[in-house]
């Protein structure tokens, strides 16, 4: 959904307001896990406000829609608050406060990515990039766009891989250049293969979908989509100057 409608966002406000009101001020460990899900929908909100006017957002989700996955993320979080630590630190709301503010922004990311169909690259392997001036950044820059997002990572690995800080780079100017990059140096067979795989266009395709475009048959046609993939993001590594990557980071 990419438009809301005004009323049932102001509406959600005064329902948080009202629900607020209703709960007794007590110390922060005190409070069962539903006031705290209560009380800090307004973080919700105002992370949620600053993805709905990011450019990474614009056009994928709507406000109600962050709100919803921020809320999601909001309750995740406090079911995995270990009250002993909590009460350990000399600065119990501040610790509170970080601890859902970034699964909060980590699960919204990755619902944008997800609703989006394109891909983010962590922001620290971004600065390993900035900081080579080698043929390894080329490597590193296709590998970490590729052949990483194949690993099989949990939510909160990925929570961990993207900081709270860091901005959003422009990923429709970085996948426009990554084709333009698969049409110069790879066969038809090979950018086909990892601009389908990756939704680079838009739109992702299945290895079986990929497999047919390219007429490859029988019981290992997965197998050689998978190798073709390889392939490809070797070529790119082997003839991509480290300078035109390091332009786009």
């Amino acid at each position: 959904m990419k438009k809301y409608n005004v009323k049932n966002y102001i509406r959600w406000k005064e329902d948080v307001k009202r629900s607020i009101q209703t709960i007794k001020s007590k110390r922060f460990v005190d409070y069962t896990p539903v006031e705290l899900k209560v009380i800090f929908l307004p973080l919700v909100e105002n992370i949620s406000r600053k993805f709905a006017t990011s450019q990474e957002a614009s056009g994928v989700m709507s406000i109600m829609d962050i709100i919803q996955e921020g809320s999601l993320q909001l309750c995740k979080a406090v079911n995995k608050i270990d009250r002993n630590r909590l009460f350990e630190s000399e600065d119990i709301e501040k610790t509170l406060k970080s601890f859902l503010a970034k699964r909060i922004r980590g699960g919204i990311r990755r619902a944008i990515d997800i609703n989006r169909g394109t891909m983010r690259i962590p922001e620290h392997k971004l600065n390993e990039m900035r900081k080579s001036k080698d043929e390894k950044m080329v490597a590193m820059f296709f590998n970490s766009i590729f052949l990483s997002i194949d690993a099989n990572q949990n939510d909160e690995d990925m929570v961990y891989q993207i900081p709270d800080k860091s901005d959003p780079y422009n990923e429709v100017l970085l996948n426009s250049y990554i084709i333009s990059l698969l049409n110069k140096h790879l066969t038809s067979d090979e950018a086909l293969v990892l601009n389908k795989s990756y939704g680079l266009d838009g739109k992702k395709w299945s290895a079986n979908d990929i497999a047919a475009a390219l007429e490859i048959k029988g019981v290992s046609a997965y197998v050689r989509v998978s190798e073709l993939k390889k392939q490809a993001v070797q070529k790119l590594i082997d003839n991509v100057d480290h300078s035109q990557v390091l332009d786009y980071l």
